[in-house]
């Protein structure tokens, strides 16, 4: 090999790790702000699935957790071909959009798939998904934290010592089989067991896994597990932070049943949440009673007594 030659190789080199230490520095964002518009929640909702659809993404399911509110989870090839080739890439197969009037606007925000992809360590950053949305539905705003999380810090992240990583999901019951495991979940949800409902369902296409959307709805207005208590309690800032609901159940291949713990998959989508004050009003500590209540909530979707 030529010195020039060498030259040519060692700045190609440089350059490449160069733009890949650039993108994995790049601050990410849970949510983005679509737009905002006004009139009815399920007006804005129609013309939302109106225009995904023409994107070529697929609404697999919807739900009004409370009033003034509605989401909408989506997937298409690109996300479940992702999903197939991560490990527990369940949790990436589905986006979510969320119709929320605040004040005198409907804001209609979706999940950042790169940001996703990189909370659950997905085997690519679904920057393909990201420029679908944007195409869909546009692109205002990035927002969600104030803390500088890049790609890198999202797949080593926890909110605290002590405190859970992706990797140390609630482990909500255990069958037979795959399929003994999803019709488990499944007749539980048709059942309402644990105050829940059945909102989506996508099986990961070239493995036995299934991803579920599942609405909280609490047993009476106090229960901590409920979508309505624990957003009221944290999600004040402006825009809306709705598109993280609903939770996901997990079935896996060997039968198991899980559930990313809430204490992580809260804090993923408000990393900078204070544990005790905040100007808000939204703490951890408002929410102290929910993370235990949606495991058990959870495990009771999954056909077992808590």
């Amino acid at each position: 090999m030529t010195a020039l030659l060498r030259k040519i190789v060692i700045v190609g080199i440089v350059s490449i790790l160069s733009v890949g230490n650039a993108l994995a520095g790049d601050v990410l964002m849970p949510f983005v702000l679509a737009y905002k518009t006004t009139g009815d929640v399920n007006a804005v909702a129609g013309d939302v699935k109106g225009k995904l659809s023409g994107a070529g993404f697929e609404v697999v399911g919807e739900y009004s957790p409370y009033a003034g509110a509605h989401v909408i989870g989506v997937t298409n090839d690109a996300l479940k071909s992702h999903a197939a080739k991560s490990e527990r890439g369940g949790y990436g197969a589905v986006q979510r959009v969320a119709i929320t009037k605040n004040g005198d606007n409907v804001e209609v925000v979706f999940t950042n798939p790169v940001y996703m992809a990189a909370a659950y360590r997905m085997s690519a950053n679904m920057s393909d998904v990201r420029a679908a949305l944007d195409g869909a539905l546009g692109s205002e705003l990035d927002f969600g934290s104030e803390k500088d999380l890049t790609a890198d810090d999202l797949r080593k992240f926890h909110y605290t010592v002590m405190m859970e990583y992706f990797d140390d999901p609630s482990e909500l019951a255990e069958y037979d089989s795959y399929e003994q495991a999803v019709k488990a979940v499944e007749d539980s949800l048709a059942a309402g067991l644990g105050a829940t409902a059945k909102v989506w369902r996508v099986d990961i296409p070239g493995k036995k896994e299934t991803v579920f959307g599942v609405a909280l709805k609490g047993k009476d207005s106090e229960d901590c597990s409920s979508d309505e208590f624990i957003m009221s309690r944290i999600d004040k800032a402006s825009p809306r932070s709705t598109a993280h609901l609903p939770y996901e159940i997990l079935v896996t291949e060997d039968g198991e049943i899980e559930a990313l713990y809430a204490r992580f998959r809260i804090a993923i989508n408000w990393p900078h949440l204070p544990m005790v004050a905040s100007e808000t009003g939204g703490t951890f500590f408002s929410i102290m009673c929910s993370p235990g209540a949606i495991e058990e909530a959870l495990i009771e979707a999954s056909g077992e007594e808590p």
